[in-house]
Formats: structure tokens, C-alpha cells, sequence
């Protein structure tokens, strides 16, 4: 397995690399959810490439940029265990020669909302170091975690719409033995964060937005930012006519913000 730093060495790698491939965009600070992520993308090519950048685009004033882990040598090890083809680690001046750039991807709509609401331009910075990494990458398939569905779809959304020409797999949400969900961040939780930290799981498997609330609004270690029940497919408010939801909730335990969510199946239930 090759690292490489630069775009030109990712470009001789890229040549080399035999049939189909697949990109796994990450931050670093790899785990078992990002094992899964590799695995489906050898399930969708022939080669793999991981990406390796901790994108300042994406993290607001006050946000954690300077405290995200960073667990590079670890990193490689479990690019190395899972079989990827390569590594791209690019340095900052790297990814952004000209410093940070004027003209972005725009979110639109739904990236004003849930998340975007809470973290605004979040999502301009994700859609442009995404769109910049599918240009490097150029790779015939990008593989996503669930975990971050709004993410999930917005990236779909703008291959859509700008024409890449790439597949988005998306890979469901992998969690702990205790049901949660595995994130980088969990890594900042205290133990008695991480009991709080379990409620979000509950809430999210009760199924029904009411039933969620109160298990949130029971633990005192967990403040809400959100929790909303949309349409899967629209993102619209889930109503009377949705079949599929999906329970959003993003949360403060102690100092640490996680978000999670989980398909609901409605059925013909009448909804809110």
C-alpha cells in the first residue's frame, strides 16, 4: 500500500490502479466504522483509496478543529489491515494552494437546515472539499457512512445535479455492543458521558418521535439541539403520506456534540 502527499503522486497511483475504483473520504482518527466503509467499498471495485484531510472548511468558530484526533500511524495500520490500494494524506497548503477558497459548493435548501441550522456553512465546506477530493480522487465509486444521512444526501444531491458521474454507496451505521454509534468523537466522552450518551440510541429505536422526546427530555446529562422525524426520501416533515422515516437527533454530552439518526418504518401510521 502506497501513501502519498501530493496530488501529483496521487495522480501516478491513480494510474496504476487496476479496474473499478472506490474512494473512502475520512478526517483520520479510523475505526471500526470506517473498516466497514473500506469492506463495502471492495464489495463495489477492484481498488480502493482512502482519503486521509481534516477539512477546516467544514468546522465553525468555537468547533473542535484543533482538538479532532489525529491518529495518522494508526490510521495507515487499518488502511493496511483492510487491504486498500493507497493512501492520500494531502497537508493543507496541499488541498488549498491559493488558502481558503472564494468560491464554494452551495448546499442550497436542506443544507439550511438540521445540522445546517446549528453549524451554518458546514455543508458549503463538506460539498466543496468533497467535490474537490472526486476531482483528485476521479474514482468510479465514493463510498458514505449512514451515520451522517444528512451529509449522505446532500453529496448525492449535488452528484446529481452537477453531473460527476460517480456511484454514492451508502454503508448503514455501525455501533457499539451498546448500541452507540461509532464516531471519532466519541473519544472525548467521559465514562459517565458515554451512559448519558446512550439515550440517544433508545430514543432513536423507540421509533416514535413523542416516545424519543421523553427519553431525551428524562436524561439530564443530554442537551437537544435537534430531533426531528423526516420523509427518508424527501427530507420534507414526515406526514401522513410517508411510509419511510428517518429520527434525527443531535445532542451535547458534556462538552462533546454527537449526532445520530435511524430508518423509521411507518407504515400507514398518521404521523404528527
Amino acid at each position: 500500500m502506497r501513501v502519498v502527499r501530493t496530488r501529483d503522486e496521487l495522480a501516478d497511483v491513480r494510474r496504476t490502479l487496476p479496474g473499478r475504483v472506490a474512494v473512502v473520504m475520512t478526517m483520520g482518527a479510523l475505526h471500526e466504522g470506517h473498516a466497514a466503509l473500506m469492506r463495502a467499498a471492495k464489495d463495489s471495485a477492484e481498488s480502493v483509496l482512502v482519503t486521509v484531510f481534516v477539512n477546516p472548511l467544514q468546522f465553525g468558530p468555537g468547533e473542535d478543529l484543533d482538538r479532532y484526533p489525529r491518529t495518522f500511524d494508526t490510521d495507515v495500520a487499518m488502511c493496511v489491515r483492510e487491504g486498500v490500494d493507497a493512501v492520500f494524506a494531502p497537508s493543507l497548503d496541499e488541498m488549498y494552494p491559493n488558502g481558503e477558497p472564494a468560491i464554494r459548493v452551495g448546499a442550497g435548501p436542506l443544507g439550511e437546515r438540521f445540522e445546517g441550522a446549528h453549524r451554518p456553512g458546514h455543508f458549503d465546506g463538506v460539498l466543496t472539499v468533497v467535490a474537490k477530493l472526486l476531482h483528485l480522487t476521479t474514482p468510479d465509486v465514493a463510498v458514505f457512512g449512514e451515520k451522517d444521512a444528512q451529509q449522505l444526501a446532500l453529496i448525492r444531491q449535488m452528484v446529481r445535479d452537477l453531473d460527476f458521474g460517480v456511484d454514492i454507496v451508502g454503508v448503514p451505521t455501525v455501533r457499539e455492543p451498546d448500541g452507540l454509534a461509532m464516531s471519532s468523537r466519541n473519544a472525548y466522552l467521559s465514562a459517565e458521558d458515554r451512559q448519558a450518551a446512550l439515550a440517544l440510541h433508545r430514543a432513536l429505536s423507540s421509533g416514535d418521535l413523542e416516545k424519543a422526546r421523553a427519553i431525551l427530555d428524562d436524561e439530564p446529562g443530554v442537551t437537544v439541539d435537534y430531533l426531528e422525524l423526516v420523509d427518508d426520501e424527501t427530507w420534507a416533515p414526515a406526514s401522513e403520506g410517508t411510509r419511510t422515516g428517518r429520527l434525527l437527533v443531535a445532542a451535547r454530552v458534556g462538552t462533546t456534540r454527537l449526532i445520530d439518526n435511524m430508518s423509521v418504518h411507518l407504515g400507514t401510521r398518521i404521523v404528527g
